[in-house]
């Protein structure tokens, strides 16, 4: 654990479900929680697609692109040109991939008022492929997943595309990780 005020890359983050109930393309459904002590809640910050491994602990920057790969699915927060499941007029979110390899539709941007993501703050994240924001239109899901929110990108900006993490598990940097254990 550590004290740093912002997110960092493999953190882990909470705030969004994967379910395994196949959405409207059939590929995995991502819903909202209100609350984030569900393990499948979990999502670890890496890099997005074509870009660098980034080593843990580096901080991540608002305009960097990321991929956010589930904790327990290892499928990653995918979106594409597909109709949501409830919100017809909104775009499908989805996981999507297998052992967190994926596509172009796993990238999303990091829109914040600062240089840095601060885990206090709120964000946005636009998805780069369809430039359509991560958004939760307030529509919950009947069975299986019944009082879950659907989870979906949509060009409008709201207060319902703000996202900030309910709980995280922070990382610090290789470097000083390694400088303070001298144990395997």
């Amino acid at each position: 654990f550590n004290s740093y005020p912002y997110l960092l890359c493999t953190d882990i983050s909470s705030g969004i479900n994967a379910e395994y109930g196949g959405s409207g393309s059939g590929q995995q459904s991502v819903t909202g929680v209100t609350n984030g002590d569900d393990v499948n809640s979990y999502w670890v910050i890496l890099n997005g697609s074509n870009k660098p491994e980034c080593n843990r602990g580096d901080e991540i920057k608002c305009g960097s692109v990321i991929r956010l790969k589930h904790f327990t699915t290892h499928r990653n927060l995918h979106s594409h040109a597909f109709s949501a499941p409830i919100t017809n007029n909104h775009q499908e979110v989805s996981a999507f991939g297998e052992g967190g390899v994926g596509d172009s539709g796993d990238d999303w941007q990091v829109v914040c008022s600062s240089d840095i993501w601060y885990k206090t703050s709120a964000v946005r994240l636009r998805h780069v492929t369809t430039s359509k924001y991560l958004t939760v239109p307030g529509n919950t899901f009947g069975r299986p997943i019944a009082g879950q929110y659907e989870i979906t990108a949509h060009g409008t900006l709201s207060d319902a595309s703000l996202w900030r993490p309910v709980e995280s598990v922070m990382f610090m940097p290789a470097s000083e990780d390694s400088a303070n254990h001298d144990e395997l």
